[in-house]
């Protein structure tokens, strides 16, 4: 059944996505996990500490990060069953954990702010997905990030949840994003983190490293389907460049993307006015990325989600039968 609420929560989530509504009068869950973390790091994460004793911590952090949220999903399949309407119900919570909308939505935004508004527009839109500082960007630079951002969040903001919903239901799937939320909130190289954010980090890694692998696999079988996408060099660039990613997951992902368009993808990057150093995703492609590129990027996007729906229907299938 886990199988089946994952097919069920990516059909939902697709055309609707999590209501405006709704966020305003409750908010989303990622929000109540982020207020669960920012109260552990204020209470548990003091200046005072050891590394070793922040570290600590950071452990007993996580455990609680994923217990609490975990209870309360267990709570919620007691309370509404296992009936086919509770099953159904569970899967409209759980398409919650997924943004396959909103990602589309907000990367779009930034090809329409570059087409209309030029490159400061641009760099306001790109703003709102990447952590990385606008101002430094040029246009090229602008619709990189966009393209960046599209590959690593379809990874860990659809297939990671998905993958984990079908593997433990909506516990896995809430375990998980409360993993990933912890390592974007806590999980940097800061004074005040790199102790205490590092098991959210690692765990992160760790639980992100299938479906960075079935992502870049999406993308590769996407670009047999879509114009103007190169299969094989999607295939070469992850082969040759994802292992160089200074993250483990990252670099499958955004190798695949950027050999099926022809681009230089990652490198030198500035955030927080430290420039990190990484190497280039698609080897050898060009680096002078536009709009037109990011609406390319788009279309491999909608095409590799369709595949990773068909998968799981074709799952659900087997499994039902």
């Amino acid at each position: 059944m886990s199988v089946l609420i994952a097919f069920i929560s990516l059909v939902v989530e697709l055309p609707f996505g999590y209501p405006d509504r709704l966020y305003r009068a409750v908010g989303h869950p990622i929000t109540w996990i982020g207020k669960l973390i920012s109260f552990l790091d204020a209470a548990l994460n003091r200046a005072s500490q050891t590394d070793i004793a922040r570290r600590l911590w950071g452990v007993v952090s996580l455990a609680i990060l994923i217990l609490v949220p975990a209870s309360a999903a267990a709570a919620i399949i007691a309370i509404l069953g296992h009936s086919m309407i509770g099953l159904l119900l569970t899967a409209v919570i759980a398409s919650s954990l997924l943004s396959q909308r909103s990602l589309a939505t907000h990367v779009q935004a930034v090809a329409d702010a570059l087409e209309s508004g030029g490159l400061e527009a641009g760099r306001k839109a790109v703003s709102m997905i990447v952590g990385r500082d606008p101002d430094k960007l040029d246009e090229a630079g602008v619709s990189r990030a966009a393209i960046e951002s599209l590959a690593e969040n379809f990874s860990d903001g659809i297939v990671a949840p998905a993958f984990w919903l079908g593997a433990g239901g909506l516990v896995g799937g809430v375990a998980y994003k409360a993993v990933n939320t912890a390592d974007s909130m806590i999980g940097h190289r800061t004074r005040r983190h790199e102790a205490f954010g590092w098991a959210a980090a690692r765990f992160d890694d760790l639980v992100n490293l299938p479906a960075s692998r079935l992502t870049a696999l999406l993308i590769v079988l996407s670009a047999y389907l879509v114009k103007d996408a190169d299969p094989q060099r999607a295939w070469r660039a992850v082969r040759r460049d994802a292992g160089k990613h200074r993250s483990p997951n990252a670099g499958w992902p955004e190798a695949a993307m950027a050999g099926a368009l022809g681009l230089a993808l990652a490198g030198p990057r500035a955030y927080g006015g430290v420039v990190v150093e990484d190497a280039l995703m698609g080897e050898g492609g060009k680096r002078d990325a536009t709009s037109a590129d990011i609406r390319r990027a788009l279309s491999l996007y909608r095409m590799a989600d369709a595949l990773l729906i068909a998968l799981f229907a074709i799952l659900s299938v087997l499994i039902l039968m």
